[in-house]
């Protein structure tokens, strides 16, 4: 795939404003549809959608292959009938500027249900049938997934392997009994998904409309708490009673002596080698139905994999095994085609992986604060890059680029001092020029953080990867959103020639 000159931002759904405790998939969703297209933006790139489970990080999801309930938005379901006029005019009060997910989940839960009845009382002929057609059509996941989650909820959220063992280890002769026991449940999960997908196609067409492509996140990894292993445990590193023999992490490096032990189960690649990929190409293609654009998030993994034993304390102990890089994304392409891919190729690079990576053309990832960095890595230094290529000021795992400065400014100032003199730059915003340096640079793809384009301070970072709590809540609220920044978007992006068409975009302003 090649790309043209384009630039995007980068903000997930959860971010969003609006007054339901966590950002939707309602109004204000294309609200910021319209921001973008008014900046002369065209790339919104998201994190993954799916279901969020323990520490709500959308990286650790109950399934590769739903998506996540509590982006639905109430206000549509209004619309819809599936909710009344007081319970959307009398939300409780949430913080505009954050998610709590404690009482944001107690309370969408309880909204969601009630919304359920009224779908099982209001529903029309047109959206039976509509329902009936999507659960036909996604049946492949969706039968497994809506179990797992009916079974979940029945055993009050706990792990799988801690349930009843005929459903646990999904005992063909109980399946059955358990389907009858729990059908309103999983209904209602069927249910959530048929109106999640249904919100969010409306999303994703209005972007396409405006012109804009959706980028989506795949990991690499699925949780172990997932209806992913739970109905595929031969795909993956677990016994047959569903314990981890080995997961995947990091090895120990300059910021980690110990490495990074992430716990997700590692692949069975010969035995998904044996029907062509056929789980791998499914995730894909249903990914695809939902997004543009598809950012594989480690994609190192696909050609070699940091492999620790399943009890190790720590990721001193792991070794790298090799990965079907080549012959995976070979067949994926007999299969598919050509798909649109970014490779998030950061950490610990080697020549095999370029080459995979350059092998299929896929663009990688740099990040300028990488650049001016403690270890001032060179290769993201804009004189350093190619055109096949997407450049970030910083990622979720980043401080905001404000914050990142602030700090160095005072812990080294020879970081400092250099980004200044590399950039030619001498005033008070390097946010701003950063992102400048970003547009101007030969980089194909320019995707933006939203805290980075409203130029905020560490208090708005993402994640702090390492740190239990307090990831993954901030939201953005349109008072932050200047009258002028739409149009100093628009003029940095048909200066940098960075609109698909900037010709025509120019007229149609």
């Amino acid at each position: 795939m090649t790309y043209e000159r384009s630039a995007g931002i980068l903000l997930h759904p959860t971010s969003l404003p609006g007054k339901f405790g966590i950002g939707d998939l309602g109004h204000e969703a294309f609200k910021f549809i319209d921001f973008l297209h008014s900046a002369g933006q065209t790339l919104w790139q998201v994190f993954p959608l799916g279901p969020t489970g323990y520490g709500d990080s959308p990286y650790q999801c109950f399934s590769a292959f739903a998506g996540n309930p509590f982006l639905i938005s109430p206000e549509l379901l209004f619309k819809d009938g599936f909710l009344t006029d007081d319970e959307i005019n009398n939300p409780p009060y949430f913080n505009p500027s954050e998610v709590d997910f404690g009482p944001l989940i107690e309370y969408k839960n309880q909204l969601l249900r009630k919304s359920f009845d009224l779908f099982k009382l209001n529903k029309t002929k047109d959206i039976e049938t509509e329902f009936e057609i999507f659960v036909a059509k996604q049946n492949d996941w969706l039968d497994d997934f809506s179990l797992f989650m009916a079974a979940k909820s029945f055993h009050s959220g706990r792990l799988w392997t801690s349930w009843d063992k005929g459903i646990a280890l999904r005992n063909e002769n109980v399946i059955p009994e358990w389907k009858e026991k729990l059908s309103d449940e999983i209904q209602f999960q069927k249910y959530l998904q048929f109106i999640f997908f249904r919100q969010w196609k409306k999303v994703h067409t209005y972007a396409n409309e405006k012109g804009i492509k959706i980028i989506g996140d795949l990991p690499i990894f699925i949780a172990y708490d997932s209806a992913d292993l739970w109905a595929n445990r031969d795909l993956f590193s677990v016994d047959k009673k569903g314990k981890l023999k080995t997961v995947a992490g990091v090895p120990p490096d300059y910021f980690s002596p110990t490495g990074q032990l992430w716990g997700n189960p590692l692949y069975r690649w010969d035995e998904m080698a044996k029907d062509d990929y056929a789980w791998w190409r499914k995730r894909i293609s249903a990914l695809l139905e939902m997004v543009d654009i598809i950012r594989i998030d480690h994609f190192r993994g696909f050609e070699a994999y940091w492999e620790i034993p399943g009890d190790a304390p720590t990721a001193e102990t792991g070794k790298w095994v090799k990965a079907p890089g080549d012959h995976f994304f070979t067949t994926v392409k007999k299969y598919l085609g050509d798909v649109p891919i970014l490779a998030e190729d950061l950490g610990v690079i080697t020549k095999p992986v370029v080459e995979l990576r350059d092998k299929f053309n896929f663009p990688g990832m740099k990040i300028l604060q990488f650049a001016f960095g403690t270890g001032m890595e060179r290769k993201f230094l804009p004189h350093n890059f190619i055109s096949n290529c997407c450049v970030y000021t910083g990622s979720h795992d980043n401080d905001t680029t404000n914050g990142y400065f602030e700090k160095a400014k005072y812990a080294d100032n020879d970081i400092y001092e250099f980004t200044k003199k590399y950039l030619n730059y001498h005033g008070n915003n390097l946010t701003s020029e950063l992102i400048r340096t970003a547009y101007a640079s030969v980089a194909n793809i320019v995707v933006i953080p939203m805290q980075d384009v409203l130029n905020l301070g560490s208090e708005a970072r993402m994640n702090f990867p390492g740190k239990l709590g307090g990831n993954w809540a901030w939201r953005l609220t349109w008072d932050q959103i200047k009258p002028e920044l739409a149009e100093h978007y628009r003029n940095l992006t048909i200066m940098y020639e960075r609109p698909v068409k900037a010709k025509e975009f120019v007229e149609e302003e």
